[in-house]
């Protein structure tokens, strides 16, 4: 789950990371209320910031300052309703102004290829960090994080020596870099980043923007967590699938798929969309829907009952290998659940099973004989039907 940036202030805060006041507003007028009070900690000044889940807010114009909290509240009512990168702006945060001597840039994240974390850090950051990446990535320091000691006094050291920065700052901002450490391995987070960590002209460092990604699969040790999941923005079929418990993620195709096991499901989105080449229209995947090791009547049920709710859906392929719950049960779970599902199920079905006691749940599914459902023996015979019927 991604934090709009004041839900990532508020978790810098919560962790002892040095940040300035902020409040939101989602009206103009609660713009200027907002900056009649917080401007007061900096002379006035303010930023009025859009709340987007995306990069490049201030190159689109989603970042102003504001002197003064008529200028604010100016600056929030042209900000409030902006596109930006297909992201349409609700709320905007009112932060305190800082006056600002250097700019920089901390991340750590997860780094799936090395199985690590890894930390980059650099003395320039601001908004072309991407493009500093690219065209000069020697000042884009990269160290390694063991997971098991994270960023300890000497980790802090060996970053800020890689990144150069001025012996004179070192220490201050080694400090920071261990508090957002704490962010990361308390929050159960998987990106960390401050683009830009300042100095302001005093020498204190602070974090003035935040990006935060929280990893869902530790949800059960922070249940605090879901008062900041953003339900308005949710698509509707995903937050229907996670109250029943599914593992399911929309995409943007036809061809709707059950399968059990996350690696199957993977791979039947690619025979699918390859095999949809052929065809008029070239059906891709409409979703990725994992039902686990179980497929009763009931979790089967549910399934089609979220991938049926899809109006992209033209066709379903249930993809299942049958291990510790075995192809009878399986197939006695779809014929359930099309029993259930009653008039709902209207799409024609591809099933493909395969493994433990497959040719008794071929048996079962033929006997059902239901007018809806074509059973395929191969994954790619059944791929190439499944596209074929979502063509039509």
């Amino acid at each position: 789950m991604d934090l709009f940036e004041y839900q990532a202030r508020d978790v810098f805060e919560k962790h002892g990371v040095p940040v300035l006041a902020g409040a939101v507003a989602t009206t103009p007028e609660e713009a200027r209320a907002a900056a009649e009070t917080i401007g007061a900690k900096s002379g006035g000044v303010t930023v009025v910031k859009a709340q987007v889940k995306t990069g490049g807010r201030g190159k689109a114009g989603g970042v102003k300052v504001a002197k003064t909290a008529d200028e604010a509240q100016q600056h929030a009512e042209a900000i409030l309703g902006m596109d930006i990168k297909g992201h349409t702006v609700n709320t905007v945060m009112i932060a305190q102004g800082a006056r600002i001597a250097e700019e920089y840039y901390f991340s750590i994240l997860l780094d799936r290829a090395n199985r690590s974390y890894l930390a980059m850090c650099s003395k320039e950051g601001g908004m072309d960090i991407e493009q500093l990446a690219v065209e000069r990535p020697e000042a884009l320091a990269k160290i390694e994080v063991n997971p098991n000691v994270g960023i300890d006094d000497a980790k802090a050291k060996e970053i800020v020596d890689a990144a150069g920065f001025d012996e004179a700052d070192k220490a201050a901002i080694a400090d920071v870099l261990k508090k957002l450490w704490v962010v990361y391995r308390d929050e159960d987070a998987t990106l960390v980043e401050v683009n830009p960590l300042v100095k302001d002209e005093d020498g204190k460092i602070l974090a003035l923007d935040g990006k935060v990604t929280l990893d869902g699969n530790a949800e059960f040790r922070h249940p605090e967590h879901a008062a900041l999941e953003d339900k308005a923005a949710a698509d509707p079929l995903e937050a229907a699938a996670k109250e029943k418990g599914l593992n399911y993620v929309k995409l943007d195709g036809s061809v709707g798929i059950i399968g059990n096991g996350a690696g199957l499901v993977m791979s039947t989105l690619d025979v699918v969309a390859y095999a949809g080449e052929e065809f008029p229209g070239q059906p891709k995947p409409a979703n990725f829907l994992d039902i686990g090791g179980g497929a009763s009547a009931e979790v089967m049920a549910n399934g089609l009952h979220i991938i049926l709710g899809d109006e992209q859906v033209k066709s379903v392929f249930v993809n299942v290998f049958g291990g510790i719950t075995a192809c009878d049960a399986v197939a006695n779970g779809i014929v359930g659940a099309l029993n259930a599902l009653g008039t709902e199920a209207t799409k024609p079905l591809v099933v493909r099973l395969d493994g433990n006691n497959v040719e008794e749940g071929r048996r079962i599914l033929a006997e059902a004989n239901h007018p809806l459902v074509t059973i395929e023996e191969t994954m790619d015979g059944a791929a190439r039907k499944a596209a074929e019927l979502a063509s039509k």
